[in-house]
């Protein structure tokens, strides 16, 4: 089967009217339909955005691959897109995509489909053909291309294999590297990072086998004596991979998408002989992340965010539900004397209250638990979940769990390397009684010392949180919600929102908290600054930009301030101080006149769960503004 079977023509959108992320994913989720591709909407398209979630498949260079694999799809498909004026699709080099190739796969997807989606992976790395693809006008030259392209490629694999052959003998005198690609779906980004790793490495006169774990499971498998041989190991990989098998070899472990973009810089790494050693831990298959790559401090904040992505659903969900029951109750009128039972008092109210508590309750167990599970794997589960319901119970909050969470996989990981020496008949019973039983009670008495002074931190850092007010709560403020627009869903961003849902939890009752609504508010400011900037300094924008502008409105009233990243990755040095600016002062007038909120998401959804929602739109109005004045002053004109 070649590519051009799966392409068909019927399912070509050569004139893309969406202008951004979501509307380009329903504009081509909706063709699919309409040629009957898929059978139900929602379910492919959830299987897209959670996709989307891991990482985004706008590869730079102008393209995306957009993937699912489920069940509603009927026959396997790609569909072919093209956008005349680009689109912001969150690529990973922060430029416009113009191409799109939307894959749907069935879940019974035999070989053959896989085998011809990775073909077209490994096409698109040629810059000359994607060329063509921009300029070509009608799904016939599409699919001309493409038939083009397959029996050029053929003729080059058979002039590569006999070339290969020819040098089959001298190989062993040059410098030879081992490579692992894999990504969380394994239909594209798996193989592109092979290519990518391959067409380096035949530049640079190196020898290299890249083994790939894809849909398809694992193809050109590394052997024993291939490992033994290497120079060096790249493990370019999101998900994964059997790394025991590397034990003593120089090894660099990145993110597959540094294997597409980076394969120069993973190849000399993995030549340099400076590479960090891999020590492998006698399992039969481990994390690549626990890869003693040096990077401690990358390792520790992707365990980190496991746990916090796990964990948000069940803070926005609950504590939305929870700020419900407070409004309802406001409404509905309670007593002078009952206010302390505000959110319960009538019973429309608790029913809201009772489900968000339910939900809100998993907060900090989920946390612990996913943080020990990104550690040590399923076995830090258990351990992870009770070291988050000891935390919960003991008074040390949010802190606790957070500690209790590292705790618990660092125990399990202890106990592997205890355990390591014991008969391999027991390796069986190691996963089921040992890990679960010895790792919680060690995880559950060192959390039941740890929550004493934990408890006490926790208390302190309420009693600061509850008084705060005036001048501290400004600069609070100012703070944290600087940090929002300081890197735009970076690092610094997730510490800044991590922090104000913590606070949350422990204000929720009380009537919300003053540092969620600085940090939500500083996070809705970079995008309505854009807004700004593009109406007021038109000429300082191209007309694509100027567009662009109008779409952010909607993503920083709805607290997604990543709509302003393509801007600050295109001019960082103007764009990036002007929106801190904006966003601190906003901060810092939120927390100045002590404005409490009960959502932790939500931006202009949730206004009416804001104490003084007036002023509070007033004050991200300022900061937008003065972000945006800033950032057009500062900004050259287009030439």
């Amino acid at each position: 089967m070649n590519i051009n079977d799966l392409l068909i023509k019927d399912a070509m959108i050569m004139d893309l009217k969406a202008t951004d992320k979501k509307g380009a994913i329903d504009e081509m989720v909706q063709k699919m339909y309409d040629v009957g591709r898929i059978s139900d909407i929602t379910i492919y398209k959830d299987g897209i955005l959670a996709r989307e979630a891991q990482t985004s498949t706008g590869l730079g260079d102008g393209i995306a691959m957009p993937h699912a694999k489920n069940k509603a799809v009927k026959e396997a498909t790609v569909l072919f897109a093209k956008s005349n004026a680009g689109v912001d699709y969150e690529a990973l080099d922060g430029q416009p995509t113009y191409l799109f190739f939307m894959i749907a796969a069935p879940e019974g997807a035999n070989d053959t489909h896989l085998q011809a989606l990775a073909a077209l992976s490994r096409l698109l790395i040629d810059a000359d053909f994607v060329a063509q693809l921009k300029s070509a006008k009608t799904p016939d030259e599409i699919q001309q291309l493409f038939a083009n392209a397959e029996a050029k490629k053929e003729e080059e694999e058979k002039a590569e294999k006999k070339v290969a052959e020819e040098e089959e003998l001298k190989s062993f005198n040059r410098k030879y590297i081992v490579a692992v690609t894999a990504c969380p779906t394994g239909i594209a980004h798996t193989y592109m990072a092979e290519d990518a790793l391959k067409k380096q490495a035949k530049e640079m006169g190196v020898d290299i086998k890249v083994e790939t774990n894809g849909s398809e499971g694992i193809k050109n498998r590394l052997t024993a004596e291939d490992i033994a041989r290497a120079d060096g190991v790249i493990v370019a990989a999101d998900k994964k991979v059997e790394m025991d098998r590397f034990d003593g070899k120089h090894l660099v472990n990145r993110p597959v998408s540094d294997g597409i973009r980076k394969p120069e810089t993973l190849i000399n790494e993995a030549l340099s002989g400076s590479a960090p050693v891999f020590k492998g831990d006698g399992s039969a298959s481990n994390s690549s992340d626990e890869s003693a790559d040096g990077t401690v401090g990358q390792r520790i904040y992707k365990d980190l965010m496991n746990g916090v992505s796990h964990m948000l659903p069940f803070v926005i969900g609950g504590g939305i539900a929870i700020a419900l029951s407070f409004m309802i109750d406001q409404f509905m009128g309670v007593p002078q004397d009952s206010l302390a039972q505000l959110g319960n008092y009538n019973i429309q109210a608790s029913w809201f209250n009772q489900i968000g508590s339910a939900a809100f309750g998993f907060m900090l167990p989920v946390l612990a638990g996913f943080i020990a599970s990104s550690i040590a794997d399923r076995p830090g589960l258990i351990v992870g979940f009770a070291a988050g319901a000891l935390a919960n119970a003991g008074g040390a909050g949010f802190l606790g769990a957070l500690i209790g969470g590292f705790l618990g996989g660092y125990v399990i990981l202890f106990l592997r390397k205890l355990f390591k020496g014991l008969p391999k008949s027991l390796d069986g019973i190691k996963t089921i009684l040992f890990y679960p039983v010895f790792g919680l009670l060690i995880t559950g008495f060192l959390m039941l010392i740890i929550n004493v002074p934990m408890k006490v931190i926790n208390d302190a850092l309420n009693s600061f949180l509850t008084g705060l007010s005036g001048s501290n709560a400004a600069l609070l403020g100012a703070l944290l919600a600087g940090m929002m627009a300081a890197d735009l869903g970076g690092p610094i961003n997730k510490a800044a929102y991590v922090f104000g849902t913590a606070t949350l939890a422990n204000t929720v009752a009380s009537g919300g908290s003053v540092v969620m609504a600085s940090v939500m508010a500083g996070g809705m400011v970079p995008p309505l600054a854009i807004f700004v900037a593009t109406r007021l300094f038109k000429n300082k924008f191209t007309k694509d930009q100027q567009d662009a502008g109008l779409t952010n409105i909607v993503m920083g009233l709805s607290f997604v301030t990543e709509g302003s990243i393509p801007f600050a990755a295109a001019d960082p040095l103007r764009a990036i101080p002007s929106f801190i600016i904006g966003s601190a002062i906003t901060g810092a007038l939120v927390g100045a006149k002590d404005i409490l909120l009960l959502a932790p998401h939500g931006g202009i959804f949730v206004v009416f769960l804001v104490s003084n929602p007036i002023l509070y739109l007033v004050f991200i109005a300022i900061g937008a503004i003065i972000s945006g004045i800033v950032f057009g002053l500062l900004k050259k004109d287009v030439n």
